[in-house]
C-alpha cells in the first residue's frame, strides 16, 4: 500500500452529558429540571452539576460552599459511586461493541478507533449515531460525540456540541475550527502557561501556530514548547491506546472541620495510606514513588514525592515513607483542609533484594492476612491501632 492510500484514522471522544447528576436524574425523576448538584458537605467539592446548576456558574472541583451560595435553592446530593461503576461498564460495553480499540479516560468518557469499523458499521459519523442512540436507548442518559482524525480535535469537537450533539471535523476543516480557539483549548495550557503565553500577547491558538517554535521553546521549555506548537497545528499523533495500565492509586479527603494537630494529621493520612495501599495490592502492583498532598484552609496546596529504590506494596513501609514527608515540612500550626497519598509508577514485578541490607521480612505477610480478613469481614475489622478510636469511660460517657 503506497502512502497516498493509506487510511486516514477516524477517532471519536464519547463523553456523558453530566454524568453524575445525570445517573441522579435517572434514579429520581422528580430531579429533572431543576438545579442538581452532586457534592455534600459544606466543605466538599462538586463532582458533578446537571445544566440547570450551569446556569448559575456552577461547575465540577467548585467547593460545594461556594455553589450554595451561588445557588441556594438548588437540591445537592451525595454522590453514589456503585451506580456510576455500574453504568460506566455497561457504557463501555457498547462502545466495545463497534470496535476493540477503546481507551477510557474516565467513567465517563472514552476514545474510541473506529478506522477499521467502517465496513461494518459505516462512517464515523453514522457509527457515532447508532452510540448516541444505543445509549439514551439501553441508558436512559445522553452524550455528546467528537469525530476527527485525532485524539485532540475529537475531545476539542465534543466540547464545542455538549450537551446531547455530535460534531466532525474533517481533516480539511481542522484549522478552521481550531485556530480561533482560546490558548486554554489546548492540551497543557493550565493557568501558569496561560499566564506566560499572555505576557508573550499571544492569546488564541493561531497566535500560537504562528509564533516560531523557538521562541515557545524559550518561553515554556522544551516540551510544552513543543508539545504547543504541534497542537497548534492540529498535529496529533497519539494512537488510541487499549487498557492502558493505572498510573497511579490515591485516595484523598477533606475534612468537616480544618485540623492542625500533627498527630490527628498523620492519623489521617494513615487512614489514606491504608486504603491506597490496600488497591494497590488488590490489582497486584507495587509503587516506586509516594506522593503526599496536603490543601491548607486558604485552599493553597502543596504536594511531597519520594522515589525508592525497589517498589514496596505494605502500608507500614508506605506510611514511614508518608511520615517523613510530611514532617519535613515543619509547618506545625498550619491549619489544613484536605490530604491525600498518591502511589505511583507502578509496576507488576515482585521486587526482591537479597543483599545486606534488605528490607525487613513480615510486612508482606502481614497486610495480606488483614487483606483477607478485611475481605471476608469488612474493613473495620482489622484496624492499625491508632485509628481505633478508644471507648468512652463510664465517668465520660
Amino acid at each position: 500500500m503506497t502512502s497516498e492510500e493509506v487510511q486516514e484514522s477516524t477517532i471519536l471522544h464519547v463523553d456523558m452529558d453530566a454524568f453524575y447528576a445525570s445517573v441522579a436524574e435517572l434514579d429520581n425523576p422528580q430531579y429533572k429540571g431543576k438545579a442538581l448538584v452532586v457534592g455534600a458537605g459544606v466543605r466538599g467539592v462538586v463532582l458533578s452539576a446537571n445544566y440547570e446548576a450551569r446556569k448559575f456558574g456552577i461547575r465540577a472541583a467548585m467547593p460545594v460552599g461556594r455553589a450554595k451560595r451561588m445557588a441556594p435553592h438548588a437540591i445537592f446530593i451525595a454522590p453514589e459511586h456503585h451506580r456510576y461503576s455500574e453504568i460506566s461498564e455497561r457504557v463501555m460495553a457498547i462502545f466495545n461493541s463497534y470496535t476493540p480499540l477503546v481507551e477510557p479516560i474516565s467513567l465517563d468518557e472514552a476514545f474510541l478507533d473506529v478506522t477499521g469499523s467502517q465496513k461494518l458499521f459505516g462512517t464515523g459519523r453514522e457509527i457515532a449515531a447508532k452510540i448516541r442512540t444505543q445509549v439514551e436507548k439501553e441508558e436512559g442518559i445522553t452524550c455528546s460525540v467528537g469525530i476527527a482524525p485525532s485524539k485532540f480535535i475529537a475531545k476539542l469537537a465534543s466540547q464545542h456540541c455538549k450537551p446531547n450533539g455530535m460534531l466532525e471535523i474533517k481533516s480539511d476543516r481542522i484549522l478552521e475550527f481550531l485556530h480561533p480557539l482560546p490558548v486554554r483549548a489546548i492540551w497543557g495550557v493550565g493557568p501558569k502557561t496561560a499566564e506566560s503565553l499572555d505576557r508573550l500577547g499571544l492569546h488564541t491558538v493561531a497566535d500560537i501556530a504562528n509564533t516560531p517554535r523557538s521562541t515557545l521553546i524559550r518561553a515554556l521549555g522544551d516540551a510544552t514548547g513543543e508539545s504547543l506548537y504541534e497542537l497548534a497545528w492540529g498535529r496529533d499523533y497519539r494512537d488510541v491506546v487499549v487498557n492502558e495500565p493505572e498510573k497511579s492509586i490515591g485516595n484523598e479527603e477533606t475534612f468537616s472541620r480544618d485540623i492542625d494537630s500533627p498527630e490527628e494529621i498523620l492519623r489521617e493520612f494513615l487512614r489514606m495510606t491504608e486504603k491506597a495501599t490496600a488497591r494497590l495490592r488488590d490489582a497486584n502492583l507495587f509503587a516506586k514513588t509516594i506522593t503526599i498532598k496536603i490543601k491548607f484552609a486558604d485552599f493553597s496546596s502543596i504536594t511531597r514525592s519520594k522515589t525508592l529504590p525497589l517498589a514496596i506494596d505494605s502500608t507500614h513501609e508506605t506510611y514511614e515513607v508518608v511520615k517523613k514527608l510530611y514532617l519535613a515540612l515543619r509547618n506545625d500550626g498550619a491549619r489544613i483542609r484536605l490530604v491525600g497519598v498518591s502511589l505511583g509508577n507502578l509496576q507488576e514485578d515482585v521486587p526482591v533484594q537479597l543483599e545486606l541490607g534488605a528490607r525487613e521480612r513480615g510486612w508482606r505477610e502481614a497486610d495480606s492476612a488483614i487483606d483477607k480478613a478485611t475481605a471476608r469481614f469488612g474493613r473495620a475489622s482489622v484496624r492499625p491501632g491508632r485509628l481505633i478510636k478508644p471507648e468512652k469511660s463510664q465517668d465520660e460517657a
